[in-house]
C-alpha cells in the first residue's frame, strides 16, 4: 500500500544505500593513498587499528573492486529516486552528464601516470573520481525527473478516436458494397461498407468536392444495375451519372430499356407525358401534380402551405388538370395543354371549367369573385399561378412533354426501364418544377406492391420539390425500392424544404454516408454516431510534486470538428442491417478505395448517349403552335364558338358575362 509509512522507510534504505557508497568510496581513498596521509599527519593509532581489521574485507582487496562496489550502491540508491517530474528536463544533458562522470570515476586512475609530486598525484586523483562520482549522483537525480509521458505526441487526439470498424465483405442480392481503408492504433487496415439493407434509405452528405458522386453514388449506380435492379436517376449535372448508368447497362447486359429526358438535347430526349391520363384515377391525383407543380415552381411556398393565396392557385391548377383529364378521356391532358388552358380569357375559362361537375367545388370561389367583380381577388388567386405557369411556356419543354415515348412505370416486371432526368444547373428553377412532376408521377407508380426491385437515385435533392419523401422511404422498403438522397448539407434542406420536413428526411433513413460537412450538420451526426471508451492523460505539476494519471471515458467517437476537416474520398457514417445479417460494427470512418486508374480507363470507353429522333426547330415550333390550336379548338367547340370564340363586342373590356353554352348557362 503506497502509504506515507512506507515511502519514508523506502527513503530512509535509499539514503543509507547511497551513504554506504560514499563510505566505501572514502575508505578506498584512505587505504590505496595511506602513505600520503600518513606524511602528512591525517592518522591516529586507535583509527589505524580499525581501519587494518576493515581492509581485511574482500570489498578492499583491490581499488577497481572497491570503486565498482561504491557504483553499484549509488546506482541502485538511484534507481529507488522519486524526484519531482519536471516536463523541461533534458534528457540528452544528463544522459551524457552520467558518461562523463563514469569515465572520470573509472579513468581517474590514470592520474598515476603522470610525472608528478606523489601528493599531487594523490590530490588529482581524489578530486577527479570525486567529480565523476558527484557527476553520476547529480545526472541521476535529474533524470529520475524526466516525464516519460509525452502528451503532445498526439495533438488531434486521432489514435483515440479510432475504432474497430467492418473489415467483412457482406454480400446480398441488393447490397451496395464499397471497399474502404481506416486507421486503428496507428496503422492501416481494410474495410467494407456494406449498406446490406438499402430499402430502409440511404442519406449521402458533403460539400461540393467531397466525393459523393465520383466515390459513392456511381458505384450505387453501377452494383444496382449489376444486380438486376430498375433505375431512376435524378442527375442534376447531366450527363455525368447517365453516362455511367448508360453504358453499365451495355455492360452487364441488364434487360431494362434505357430512357432518357433532357430538355436541352432534344433529339438525345425521349417524349412522356407526367400527366398520362391512363395513370390518373381519380381528382387527388391531379391536386398531388397541382401541389407539386406549384411548389416546385415557387419554393418559397413551401414553407407557407395552408395559406389562402398559396392553396388558391394549386385548386386553380388542379381543376384544370383534372378538366383535361374527362375531356375527350384525357385527350389534351398534358402540361402543355394545361398552361394553354390558364391563359384563356376568364369568361371562356370559366364556362368551360363550369361544364364539369367535379371540379365545381374548386372553381366556385373563382367564378364568384369574377362575377361579383372582385377582380383585385380573383387575380391574386389566381395570377400567380398563371405567372408561374407561363414561365414553362417553352416549344422545347412543350415537345418533351406531349409525347408520350414511355411510361413511368419503371419497375413493372414485364417493361423494367432505367429512367435518367437531366438538369440544368443554370435552369434549374425552371426545369427543377418540371423534373418535380415527373418525380411525384413516377414514385406513385413505383411504390406498389408485386413489383421489381428498383433504385431511385436523387442527386443534389434540394434542387427538386417532391412532397412526402418522408412516406416514401418509411412505406416503399416493403415494395423493394431503394432511395438514394444526395444533399451537400443539412441547412440546405431546411431552407429548401422547412425544418419539419427536412428534420424527418434527415432521421429517417438508415444508411448514412457523410464527406466533409460543418455546423449543425457536423454536430447532428457526430451526436448520431454515439461515443467510444477514450483514455485520457493527464500531468498536475506543482513545486513539491508532480502526478500522473489516466482514466478512461465516453467521448464521440466522431467529434463535429472531424466531420468538418475529412478529406475528399473520406466518409464516416453508419449502416443499417437486417434481422437475417446482423452488423455489430455498424459505425465507419474511413477512407473509400476508388482504382483511380481503371476508372479513367472506363471511362474513356464509354459510349455517348445515343441519338434517338432526327428533329428540327421547324417540328419543335409546329408542336407548340399546335398545341395553342388545340386549346382554341376545345374552347369553341365546348362553347359552340367559332375560331375566334365571340365577336368584338363579347370581348369587350371588362365585360364579366360568360357566354351561352349548348346544354348549360350559369
Amino acid at each position: 500500500m503506497g502509504t506515507g509509512e512506507n515511502e519514508q522507510g523506502l527513503r530512509k534504505i535509499l539514503d543509507y544505500t547511497r551513504l554506504l557508497s560514499i563510505a566505501i568510496l572514502m575508505l578506498h581513498f584512505y587505504l590505496s593513498c595511506y602513505f600520503v596521509f600518513e606524511a602528512a599527519g591525517f592518522h591516529s593509532e586507535i583509527t589505524d587499528r580499525i581501519l587494518s581489521k576493515i581492509s581485511l574485507i574482500g570489498v578492499f582487496d583491490s581499488g577497481l573492486l572497491s570503486k565498482s562496489v561504491a557504483f553499484l550502491l549509488l546506482f541502485i540508491s538511484l534507481m529507488g529516486a522519486k524526484g519531482r517530474k519536471d516536463e523541461l528536463t533534458n534528457l540528452k544533458t544528463w544522459t551524457i552528464g552520467i558518461l562523463i562522470g563514469i569515465v572520470l570515476y573509472y579513468g581517474s586512475v590514470y592520474c598515476f601516470r603522470l610525472e608528478l609530486k606523489l601528493s599531487t598525484l594523490v590530490l588529482l586523483y581524489i578530486s577527479s573520481c570525486s567529480v565523476g562520482y558527484l557527476l553520476i549522483l547529480t545526472s541521476g537525480t535529474r533524470l529520475s525527473r524526466f516525464l516519460r509521458l509525452n502528451l503532445t505526441s498526439d495533438i488531434f487526439n486521432k489514435d483515440n478516436e479510432t475504432f474497430p470498424q467492418e473489415q467483412r465483405k457482406i454480400e446480398n442480392p441488393y447490397s451496395i458494397n464499397l471497399p474502404a481503408r481506416y486507421v486503428l492504433n496507428g496503422s492501416y487496415r481494410p474495410s467494407w461498407i456494406n449498406i446490406i439493407n438499402p430499402f430502409r434509405g440511404l442519406l449521402i452528405l458533403g460539400t461540393p468536392g467531397s466525393g459523393k458522386s465520383y466515390f459513392a453514388i456511381r458505384h450505387i449506380i453501377t452494383q444496382h444495375i449489376k444486380k438486376g435492379f430498375s433505375m431512376f436517376i435524378y442527375d442534376f449535372k447531366y450527363d455525368d451519372l447517365t453516362r455511367i448508368a448508360y453504358n453499365t447497362l451495355l455492360r452487364d447486359k441488364n434487360p431494362a430499356k434505357f430512357y432518357v429526358i433532357n430538355f436541352e438535347k432534344l433529339s438525345h430526349s425521349h417524349r412522356c407525358n407526367p400527366l398520362d391520363p391512363k395513370e390518373m384515377s381519380d381528382l387527388t391525383d391531379a391536386t398531388e401534380a397541382a401541389r407539386t407543380i406549384m411548389l416546385g415552381l415557387n419554393r418559397e411556398w413551401i414553407k407557407k402551405q395552408g395559406d389562402f393565396f398559396v392553396e388558391s392557385p394549386i385548386n386553380f391548377l388542379t381543376a384544370i388538370i383534372w378538366y383535361l383529364r374527362k375531356f375527350r378521356d384525357g385527350v389534351y391532358c398534358t402540361l402543355p395543354h394545361v398552361i394553354e388552358l390558364m391563359q384563356v380569357e376568364y369568361k371562356y375559362l370559366f364556362a368551360v371549367l363550369n361544364r364539369e361537375p367535379e371540379i365545381e367545388v374548386l372553381i366556385n370561389p373563382f367564378i364568384s369573385a369574377w362575377k361579383n367583380e372582385a377582380f383585385d381577388q380573383l387575380e391574386g388567386q389566381v395570377a400567380s399561378a398563371k405567372i408561374s405557369m407561363a414561365g414553362l411556356s417553352s416549344p422545347a419543354l412543350y415537345y418533351v412533354l406531349s409525347g408520350n415515348d414511355f411510361s413511368l412505370d419503371l419497375n413493372n416486371p414485364l417493361d423494367p426501364k432505367v429512367i435518367c432526368v437531366g438538369n440544368n444547373p443554370q435552369k434549374q428553377q425552371v426545369y427543377g418544377a418540371v423534373l418535380s412532376l415527373y418525380i411525384s408521377r413516377m414514385i406513385k407508380l413505383v411504390n406498389q406492391k408485386g413489383k421489381q426491385k428498383s433504385s431511385l437515385i436523387f442527386d443534389e435533392f434540394p434542387t427538386i420539390y417532391f412532397n412526402n419523401m418522408d412516406s416514401l422511404i418509411a412505406t416503399a422498403r416493403s415494395n423493394q425500392v431503394a432511395t438514394t438522397i444526395g444533399v451537400q448539407d443539412y441547412s440546405q434542406l431546411k431552407k429548401d424544404y422547412g425544418r419539419e420536413q427536412a428534420e424527418v428526411i434527415f432521421n429517417i433513413v438508415g444508411n448514412v454516408i457523410s464527406g466533409q460537412v460543418t455546423g449543425d450538420t457536423a454536430k447532428h451526426l457526430s451526436e448520431r454516431f454515439g461515443k467510444i471508451q477514450q483514455q485520457r492523460k493527464s500531468v498536475s505539476i506543482n513545486s513539491s510534486d508532480t502526478s500522473l494519471s489516466k482514466s478512461m471515458q465516453l467521448d464521440y467517437a466522431v467529434p463535429a470538428s472531424k466531420i468538418a476537416t475529412l478529406s475528399s474520398g473520406e466518409f464516416v457514417g453508419m449502416v443499417a442491417d437486417d434481422p437475417q445479417e446482423e452488423i455489430n460494427l455498424k459505425i465507419f470512418h474511413n477512407k473509400i478505395q476508388n482504382d483511380h486508374v481503371a476508372l479513367k480507363k472506363e471511362e474513356r470507353g464509354y459510349h455517348p448517349i445515343p441519338k434517338i429522333r432526327s428533329i428540327d426547330s421547324e417540328m419543335i415550333e409546329m408542336n407548340y403552335f399546335q398545341i395553342k390550336q388545340d386549346i382554341q379548338e376545345l374552347i369553341a367547340f365546348e362553347l359552340g364558338l367559332n375560331s375566334q370564340f365571340v365577336d368584338k363586342s363579347e370581348n369587350s373590356a371588362g365585360s364579366n358575362k360568360i357566354p351561352k353554352m349548348r346544354n348549360m348557362q350559369i
